[in-house]
């Protein structure tokens, strides 16, 4: 088994892989920049190392790597963000002796090029939206698959993630700006601003499935999230099972989702996402080759600790479960709670916390790095907290949602926790009928409705 792991990354993910690491006996050390000196995974670990200012610090690989040489580090765990899927730093941390707690280099550069991605998945037989087969020359050749291939499109980025790079064009006459700025925002995010095109399903639902993959061809999956609930291309409510999956299609998204990391030679934790479309036909749209951000709703539902099943895995050792011993019990829903002003088009707000109070009781788990007192920094993600509760059916879930969402303080900052509640009384959702046009279609209305909630409390 490993013996010291650094985590390479802050906030909330950096609190949560720290306390799986200390729950496997596994030491840690902890990087932080400058401005986070004091926060809670800084506290938390047995040893840390400043790495410099902000916002680069936590992307210098070099600082990173020389801190966990320098505390004896025999892994790093990237966490989610910043460099988890940079095959660069993947390949670095080989070279110097340590695992890198992730899917090999090679396996990251391969699903991390969409365009390539694509190109393996057809190769394998896994349904892809139509698109060009790999990236265009230019403008010209976007317009002219997306003549062929009918508009609405896409234009996306060849390296993207996030959201960046990303650009919708319903005609010829917008293709040419999309395309200039997708194009130029891949640049400055990425350093690539090679762009493919797809076709634009219209509101789909955005259903992705945990991978967990051993270094002796063992691969299974945990079953399925429906992430539909997104603003700009992020998400914001997530839960499992998906509620409209029949099983026979569950089974069958399941094994393409094998098959697709089985074609990335993908190893230790992944996401392999798909959309799909009002007429139940699905599409493999990426795989992401990390830990994400809403992996806790699939450790409620099936008790299995996916970081610590990365840290065996990084310690080659095999997988302890097979495909049948995964069962999902009962229901999962997670509320990303952010530093944002939601009267304000959702400015991210930095600031200090004067109180907090996180609910507890049956079926809820809260994973933040927020206490009294800190400092919500302006260089960082704005994600403050998140919610997750289960229950036995979905409704037990969103009642128990419902009740965390109201015992929960922030004080100092505001947040999009209003809104997250109003959305948990929406009938639309609660009929489970949602998808990724949710927020675009109902914003407003919610927005009109924590107004007038808001103008009575005053």
């Amino acid at each position: 088994m490993l013996k010291r792991v650094l985590i390479a990354n802050r906030g909330e993910i950096a609190v949560r892989i720290i306390r799986a690491c200390i729950d496997a006996s596994v030491r840690t050390t902890a990087v932080y920049s400058e401005p986070d000196a004091e926060a809670l995974h800084v506290m938390l670990a047995d040893r840390t190392v400043c790495i410099g200012k902000a916002p680069e610090s936590y992307l210098n690989m070099d600082n990173i790597i020389e801190a966990a040489k320098g505390t004896n580090c025999d892994g790093i765990h990237p966490g989610a963000g910043f460099l988890s899927e940079n095959a660069e730093f993947a390949r670095k941390c080989e070279e110097n002796g340590i695992r890198f707690i992730g899917p090999t280099a090679e396996a990251i550069e391969l699903m991390g090029d969409k365009a390539e991605a694509r190109r393996t998945m057809r190769r394998v037989g896994i349904p892809v939206v139509p698109g060009s087969d790999g990236p265009v020359a230019g403008a010209s050749e976007a317009a002219a698959i997306a003549e062929e291939i009918g508009y609405p499109v896409l234009i996306k980025a060849a390296s993207g993630g996030g959201g960046r790079g990303l650009r919708r064009a319903d005609n010829s006459g917008e293709l040419l700006m999309a395309y200039r700025e997708a194009a130029l925002e891949a640049k400055k995010s990425f350093g690539d601003d090679r762009m493919y095109v797809e076709k634009m399903i219209e509101n789909p639902r955005h259903i992705e499935f945990q991978i967990l993959a051993d270094h002796y061809g063992n691969i299974i999956h945990l079953g399925e999230r429906n992430c539909s609930i997104q603003r700009r291309h992020q998400k914001m409510l997530e839960e499992a099972p998906d509620w409209n999956l029949d099983n026979e299609l569950r089974d069958k998204m399941g094994r393409d989702a094998i098959r697709a990391a089985k074609a990335a030679d993908c190893r230790n934790a992944g996401t392999v996402e798909f959309i799909v479309d009002n007429n139940n036909h699905y599409y493999f749209i990426e795989m992401n080759t990390r830990i994400q951000v809403e992996h806790p709703i699939t450790e409620m539902v099936t008790s299995i600790d996916i970081v610590r099943e990365q840290l065996r895995i990084a310690s080659d050792l095999p997988l302890e479960i097979c495909q049948e011993d995964v069962k999902i019990r009962g229901h999962a829903i997670e509320c990303r709670i952010c530093a944002e002003d939601i009267t304000r088009d959702f400015v991210p707000v930095p600031g200090k916390i004067s109180f907090i109070h996180f609910p507890d009781g049956i079926g809820v788990r809260v994973e933040s790095a927020l206490y009294k007192g800190c400092e919500l920094t302006p260089f960082y993600d704005s994600l403050a907290a998140k919610v997750i509760t289960c229950g036995s059916t979905r409704l037990e879930a969103i009642r128990r949602m419902r009740r965390a969402l109201g015992e929960m303080i922030i004080e100092g900052i505001p947040t999009t926790l209003p809104l997250a509640q109003l959305i948990l009384y929406d009938q639309v959702f609660l009929r489970g009928r949602y998808d990724t046009g949710y927020i675009d279609k109902n914003l407003a209305g919610l927005m009109k409705v924590y107004e007038a909630v808001r103008g009575r409390n005053k």
